[in-house]
């Protein structure tokens, strides 16, 4: 006999309130979400410069959830290129429709910025295992028929 597979239990979003955060992204707050993803983080002086110089920050937040469940910074020109970074939302709310939510009031957000009539690249580099949720968003991976691969390097002082 075959026994029922036991899945996390997630707080759908019909049973959740989300809402949306515009510019409240604190570092402490910054530090917690960017940890809970499992990447080796900042210290707190380099976040809070990094806060300070981006274009503008989303935090999501979850009803019951007692703490942010996600977040995104984006950085920009303003004029024709930005860019996402520090894109996370805690594992136990993934799949759930919060980057969705995120990546939708950041895009409102960047076409508030820009004049009628023009076309701005929003750009990113994406971990491996959201690759189609960005393609399911109307990204287009690198390298492809016109484009090379991404570049990335790290500067050490």
């Amino acid at each position: 006999m075959r026994r029922p597979v036991k899945r996390p239990q997630y707080v759908g979003l019909s049973e959740m309130r989300l809402t949306i955060q515009q510019d409240t992204l604190t570092p402490e707050l910054f530090l917690k979400l960017y940890r809970s993803v499992g990447w080796d983080a900042p210290g707190i002086d380099q976040v809070r410069v990094a806060l300070a110089n981006s274009t503008a920050t989303f935090t999501a937040c979850a009803e019951p959830e007692p703490e942010p469940v996600g977040m995104v910074r984006l950085i920009g020109d303003g004029g024709m290129s930005f860019y996402i970074k520090d894109f996370a939302v805690v594992p136990s709310m993934q799949s759930q429709g919060v980057g969705a939510a995120l990546l939708a009031a950041l895009k409102r957000y960047v076409r508030s910025l820009i004049e009628p009539g023009w076309a701005v690249s929003l750009e990113l580099i994406s971990s491996q295992d959201a690759v189609g949720f960005y393609e399911r968003h109307g990204f287009e991976p690198r390298p492809n028929d016109w484009d090379g691969p991404g570049m990335f390097t790290m500067i050490r002082a």
